[in-house]
């Protein structure tokens, strides 16, 4: 890709032809070690081989990055085309590329049909910064939240994406970047001048990670699998609306990051702009905080709290956030609003976001106000919307509310 292109793109690219995901034979991606080993004793391999072959496969899919058996050089021809009659590796379908001029990259991915489904269709976007590459994952295609002010919540629910289909995204990311080893990143790419061009990861996409808790946890803990993709589980964040039962899990369980959508400080208000709410209220929702595993003021979890003029931004409202989240070691994101076509909502004043964000920060609490990113290529963060779900372009300007930026560690 020339820089010209990468730099100043102004439109949708389309990407090269991909070979897609096979949809009905299975795929080794998102496997257990255990799961593995288990499929290749179940088409033939001796039990005595499996362990050997599983740290093979594991290798060259998540060190090296392959997706073509034929790559994996120090594995037998007959064991390579075993596996081929058996499993697939390919990445998913690039349907559309799109690159911001500030370098942000959003994919628009399509998965084969699971069952008796349908293809279906997800967003992932990646945001380079100064020091690091953030990646957005989707977990699901659509959402039951409908959330009133976020225009993912307008796509009704299709499906849970497999585990598989989760780490794909990881996968697809790094090839597009040049992130796995001999891989050439594109020619004029922004992307971080040191280390990994993928270097933290936000479940932050299309769905709520928390009502595909099973296959989210798999993928999560193969991308932080110290033999493998070994992502820091300090730079892996799962944000969610409050699904009160999973949190103690995912900190148990998985040890990641915590950021809470909020985005309100009493219990009616945030009924209506967060529904969830009527069935997990503020006080078991900031409860199940308190009882975080892991949390401390090195591991604090970040409130995402949207701005919104005349409905949650006066300073009574900055008052009973701080008094709320006593005790709770925290960030608060400030997410200036952009209404889009529909909305009732209209973003606040940026002396009232500024006078809020300052009330915050005197009772020392950090209050970053994002900054807009990959605004040109409806990348930010509720504008997810997969293509065959989606309102015509026109009518789809979804709300800007910035994109992902101070997760996890840096």
């Amino acid at each position: 890709m020339a820089a010209t292109e990468a730099l100043n793109l102004d439109r949708p690219s389309k990407a090269p032809v991909r070979p897609a995901m096979a949809a009905e034979m299975p795929s080794l991606i998102g496997l257990s070690r255990e799961d593995m080993g288990t499929a290749l004793v179940e088409i033939g391999l001796p039990q005595k081989q499996v362990k050997m072959r599983v740290s093979q496969l594991w290798h060259w899919l998540y060190v090296r990055g392959v997706s073509d058996f034929d790559h994996m050089t120090n594995v037998s021809k007959d064991m390579r085309e075993m596996l081929k009659k058996h499993f697939t590796i390919a990445r998913p379908e690039i349907v559309e590329e799109q690159i911001s001029t500030d370098g942000t990259r959003k994919w628009l991915l399509r998965f084969p049909p699971r069952g008796a489904g349908r293809p279906v269709e997800i967003e992932t976007v990646y945001i380079p910064e100064e020091g690091r590459g953030t990646l957005c994952i989707s977990s699901q295609v659509g959402c039951t939240l409908t959330c009133s002010f976020c225009h993912t919540g307008t796509q009704k629910l299709v499906r849970n994406l497999t585990a598989e289909e989760i780490l794909a995204q990881l996968l697809l990311a790094r090839d597009r970047l040049g992130d796995f080893p001999d891989r050439d990143t594109p020619a004029g790419a922004i992307v971080p001048a040191e280390g990994r061009k993928v270097s933290n990861v936000v479940m932050m996409g299309m769905g709520e990670p928390l009502y595909n808790f099973e296959n989210v946890k798999t993928a999560l803990l193969i991308a932080t699998d110290g033999d493998g993709l070994s992502l820091s589980k300090r730079r892996v964040t799962l944000s969610t609306s409050g699904i009160v039962p999973e949190i103690h899990r995912t900190g148990a369980e998985l040890g990641v990051m915590l950021a809470i959508s909020l985005h309100a400080v009493r219990d009616d208000l945030r009924d209506m702009l967060v529904p969830i709410n009527k069935k997990y209220p503020l006080k078991d929702l900031l409860d199940a905080c308190r009882a975080y595993p892991g949390l401390s003021n090195a591991r604090r979890i970040t409130f995402e709290y949207v701005m919104l003029e005349g409905v949650n931004d006066s300073l009574e409202d900055a008052k009973e956030l701080v008094r709320l989240l006593r005790g709770i070691p925290a960030k608060i994101n400030l997410i200036p609003f952009n209404p889009w076509p529909g909305t009732n909502y209209q973003c606040s004043s940026w002396e009232h976001i500024e006078k809020f964000a300052d009330f915050i920060n005197a009772a020392g609490y950090a209050s970053p106000i994002r900054t807009p990113r990959g605004r040109d290529i409806l990348a930010a963060c509720g504008q997810l919307k997969s293509e065959s779900e989606r309102m015509r372009k026109v009518d789809r300007m979804a709300f800007e509310a910035m994109m992902i930026a101070n997760h996890g560690e840096d």
